[in-house]
């Protein structure tokens, strides 16, 4: 893809890596409750983008866990879970093999989205889906349904997401042999804009590993 110097995102001249903290406990029925040592790195500062989402997240043998704190909003977001991957939330990608020099997905290549409401007669329970990447050469195995979980709590200027992605929904997990994932999010909010942690658009990151950053599971 060639660009005006001008638009060239300044994340996108520098491969980043940032930690990702280990922790026993990731999931319990009140959710993550990260504390802010989990908070991940944000980026986007580089290019003076506004980063109204923390972002946390923690990792053991069992999977990974991630935290989302949305604030400064006034409307409530946006989500219909028949329309997933127009609707305000969180997105994931996520390569156990963190290859960096291809374009296109393989089977160890992962997106999941999860919005804080959406689902439910009344479109207020959370929601949390894998879906496929967009000309992806292969997609990881299948997961069975219901093995993502996700909560959300409403506040008065925001949300708060939590999402566990447990080890069998991510294929070719292992952190012993594999401590080094490739990684990106996107905080995505029709009010508050999009919050990426490697590039974010115009470059097309939802489909090309090769844009990712890489996440340092670290004890």
């Amino acid at each position: 893809m060639n660009m005006p110097d001008s638009l060239i995102p300044k994340r996108f001249l520098f491969r980043f890596s940032a930690p990702c903290l280990y922790r026993d406990l990731l999931w319990t029925s009140d959710g993550a409750g990260l504390e802010e040592e989990y908070r991940l790195v944000s980026f986007a500062e580089l290019e003076d983008r506004s980063t109204p989402a923390d972002v946390r997240a923690a990792w053991s043998e069992a999977g990974i866990v991630f935290s989302v704190r949305v604030v400064g909003k006034r409307q409530a977001p946006w989500c219909r879970a028949a329309r997933i991957e127009e609707s305000d939330g969180l997105q994931v990608w996520i390569d156990t093999r963190d290859v960096h020099n291809v374009h296109r997905a393989g089977r160890f290549c992962h997106r999941f989205i999860f919005l804080p409401r959406g689902a439910g007669r009344r479109l207020e329970k959370p929601v949390a889906e894998r879906l496929p990447i967009h000309r992806a050469r292969e997609q990881p195995r299948p997961i069975e349904p219901g093995r993502l979980q996700v909560r959300s709590e409403k506040r008065i200027d925001g949300y708060l997401l939590e999402a566990f992605i447990p080890a069998d929904a991510l294929t070719g997990f292992d952190p012993a042999e594999h401590p080094r994932l490739g990684f990106t999010y996107a905080v995505i909010d029709r009010e508050l804009g999009e919050q990426t942690f490697s590039v974010g658009s115009p470059m097309p990151y939802q489909e090309d590993p090769s844009l990712w950053a890489t996440l340092e599971l670290a004890r």
